[in-house]
């Protein structure tokens, strides 16, 4: 190449990264100071001394703790003094969990910060070698709790003190009939860090470290993903692209840790007698599965009223029959699009929590003043947003990836919820403060939803209150229908890994079978479209916990509507519905609200409030 020539391509390239840099800084300065959290509230780093004293004295704890009970829980339940020494030796456990749970928490916190840190994620890993044997001193305690005879059992839990863990020994009751041997319990422990964990960890590496390019820009998935949002069509279009193209180059990858994880499944599902897919999350999430089965079918029979009504409404308004993929989340054209700083953001969210419970509003605030968040987006650092309970020795973390748009905004309202619901449920302890899945969505769902009611009741626009409805009823039809369609879509793959494993091909099939009945016929599902199963978390880390989220929609839009009706009171019985942590099943939890899961109709309540949106936008032309 000529001197010349070479100086002029050096000068464009040079041109075009200063213009992607002023871009950068431009946002930057619009977004505002940004926060990262302050986890030394947990350990001051990772070679912290106090981290290495824990980890060392909770091991010692362990085995100390096994020589003393390992052997003669039963002896202990039918003794004269049952109820206390069951109790000490819960206490003792749940103690242990709690230290456990603190180590694992910064670990975990530390690499999500970056997981494509090397440092980070050998620290991580080691951490959880370390805990993994720990923990496999105290297997042995809960065998040996469901090998005592049940009306023993019953008995010592139904006086002082023992009666303070009677939810918790009712739920690990009902693990009893899936329960294996203690070697071959031992031997599916150890083995996790070899197996799921692992899967687990070369999935959240690899999503990390992919790059997409979109025109100048080489970015992370998460600012990737949020092109998909612009109001400029050719730079949707450019990012789901870029998307396409990357996740394409990786599908052997993501097919082969989807497979394995699947046949892992697979295999504890047949060892622990369970008989259906989806029916080990169903249990943990102490949920009946005909109440789950109610669910799924009421939303797919109203896909036709939701997705495919509102969709075919959207692309009328584009000017169009059908919609490209990528245009499914734009926003509304002819609709100023501006970054919300991340001051705004936090004073919308805090003035909903604000009106409806100034306690709730307090309880959000410490994780702004208190530097319990982590807000900016970085290379490396994990995708998506989550709340981390962390343990309730200690407070939660919010991690979300912040970009200034209308849904950063609820994402953030979001993961406060479930950091809110989290601090109140802390008091029952380690072993009682987790909410099963169904419930876990709750506050956070609800959080939302004040923060939208704030912001929709603030908006006198036209224009602008069209725009928010349609983001609303955007968000909840990726909820519910979105969420449903992962569920059936696992489902498919899950009872197809029985028959052998899956090409990247056939598990994209799955895919867009699923999609295409749940979005309709006003999207366009586009080449490029079948990779996207790929970078959901969801279907690695947590298999079948997505309906959670659809479950959670709806329940809160009936919550919401009994507080319409009768705030009197609402916010007394809402607390104590969230205070209950992992205490109480969601039917006695819900009791107090007039509502009952198991009731088909109930789910026909909160789908009939996104239909009634729909209508109004509609209207509105």
């Amino acid at each position: 190449m000529a001197p010349t020539v070479l100086t002029e391509v050096q000068g464009s390239v040079a041109h075009a990264s200063a213009q992607a840099a002023q871009r950068r800084a431009q946002r930057e300065a619009a977004l505002g100071a940004v926060p990262e959290w302050d986890l030394s509230h947990l350990y001051s780093s990772m070679d912290a001394p106090a981290f290495r004293d824990d980890m060392e004295r909770v091991g010692k704890l362990a085995r100390d703790f096994a020589g003393r009970y390992k052997g003669r829980l039963t002896a202990l339940a039918e003794s004269p003094d049952a109820s206390r020494q069951l109790h000490e030796a819960v206490a003792g456990y749940e103690a242990l969990d709690d230290i456990m749970g603190k180590l694992m928490s910064y670990a975990g916190l530390v690499y999500s910060g970056d997981t494509t840190d090397p440092k980070r994620a050998k620290f991580y890993g080691d951490a959880q070698e370390r805990i993994t044997a720990v923990s496999t001193d105290l297997l042995f305690f809960v065998l040996e709790l469901n090998r005592v005879p049940d009306a023993v059992l019953d008995e010592a839990a139904a006086t002082v003190p023992l009666n303070h863990y009677k939810p918790w020994l009712d739920d690990v009751r009902k693990e009893k009939p899936h329960q294996l041997d203690d070697k071959l319990e031992q031997l599916f422990h150890e083995k996790s860090v070899t197996g799921r964990s692992a899967w687990n960890r070369l999935f959240d590496e690899t999503i990390a470290s992919l790059r997409f390019k979109v025109g100048d820009q080489e970015l992370t998935l998460e600012p990737t993903l949020n092109k998909l949002q612009d109001a400029d069509g050719k730079v949707r279009k450019a990012g789901a692209e870029a998307l396409a193209n990357v996740f394409s180059q990786h599908m052997r990858t993501f097919a082969l840790i989807t497979n394995t994880l699947a046949k892992d499944k697979d295999i504890q599902d047949r060892w622990r007698g369970f008989t259906d897919v989806a029916q080990s999350r169903h249990l943990a999430n102490r949920v009946e599965p005909e109440v789950v089965e109610a669910l799924v079918s009421a939303v797919r029979a109203a896909y036709p009223r939701l997705s495919h009504r509102y969709y075919r409404l959207k692309a009328s308004w584009f000017g169009k029959t059908e919609l490209n993929f990528w245009d499914r989340n734009a926003p509304l054209p002819k609709v100023e699009q501006r970054t919300i700083p991340w001051e705004e953001a936090r004073d919308t969210v805090l003035g909903a929590y604000g009106t409806f419970s100034p306690e709730m509003a307090r309880i959000a605030k410490r994780f702004f003043d208190e530097r319990w968040i982590d807000a900016p987006v970085r290379p490396g650092k994990a995708p998506g947003a989550f709340a981390h309970p962390t343990v309730p020795s200690s407070h939660p973390y919010v991690l979300v990836n912040y970009q200034g748009k209308p849904r950063d905004v609820m994402t953030l309202a979001h993961e406060l919820g479930h950091g809110v619901h989290q601090v109140l449920a802390a008091p029952n302890g380690a072993l009682m403060a987790p909410t099963p899945l169904t419930l876990a969505e709750t506050a956070s769902v609800f959080g939302e939803m004040l923060t939208f009611r704030r912001l929709l009741d603030a908006t006198t626009s036209p224009l602008q209150r069209k725009a928010m409805l349609a983001s609303k009823v955007e968000d909840m039809i990726n909820t519910v229908v979105r969420q449903i369609a992962f569920y059936s879509f696992e489902r498919k793959l899950h009872e197809e890994r029985k028959n052998g494993e899956l090409t990247a091909e056939a598990i994209s099939d799955l895919w867009m079978s699923v999609q295409a009945e749940s979005l309709g016929p006003a999207i366009r599902l586009g080449p490029g479209y079948e990779t996207y199963w790929t970078y959901i978390p969801h279907f690695i880390h947590s298999p079948f916990y997505v309906y959670a989220y659809a479950f959670g929609d709806c329940l809160v839009n009936s919550l919401y509507g009994v507080y319409e009706r009768s705030a009197d009171g609402f916010q007394e019985r809402y607390f104590a519905l969230l205070s209950a942590g992992g205490t109480k099943h969601h039917s006695e939890l819900l009791a107090p609200f007039g509502l009952d899961a198991r009731d088909p109709a109930f789910w026909q309540i909160g789908l009939g409030l996104i239909e009634r949106m729909i209508a109004e936008l509609e209207d509105m032309g």
